[in-house]
């Protein structure tokens, strides 16, 4: 009887040290795919890496699958830190969640302090209509 729990023992380490090895392998892919959408869009990735904050379950094209979330952080100007996300199912890459950066344009009316105005009304930037 001894035997076969040590066989038993045996395949959980396996089992353990292979799902390691495969969500380590899957962390390095989410390392280097935010590492180019922060490229793509101008932004620094912080201590070049990314933490696992959630799996879930979600079906995609009629498939079932493991989505991943991980949540890393960038800088826009190399002064701050913001919170970044993003959602892999395999190596394909299901959602992307990064910082705004808010412009203002020469164009733009003045910004009116509160205190400064005769009455309780906030004018409004209009809306940018040319995303990306």
């Amino acid at each position: 009887m001894g035997e076969l729990s040590d066989l038993f023992l045996l395949l959980a380490l396996l089992t353990i040290v292979g799902l390691w090895l495969k969500l380590n392998r899957a962390r390095e892919q989410a390392t280097a795919e935010a590492r180019q959408q922060c490229l793509r869009h101008g932004l620094q990735l912080l201590d070049e890496t990314v933490g696992l904050r959630s799996l879930r379950l979600r079906r995609v094209g009629g498939r079932l699958g493991v989505e991943r979330c991980y949540s890393f952080e960038v800088s826009i100007d190399g002064d701050d830190r913001e919170p970044g996300r993003l959602w892999l199912i395999g190596t394909v890459m299901t959602g992307l969640s990064l910082p705004t950066i808010e412009l203002y344009l020469p164009e733009a009316p003045p910004r009116v302090r509160l205190d400064e105005s005769k009455d309780n009304v906030v004018p409004l930037r209009p809306r940018d209509r040319n995303l990306h």
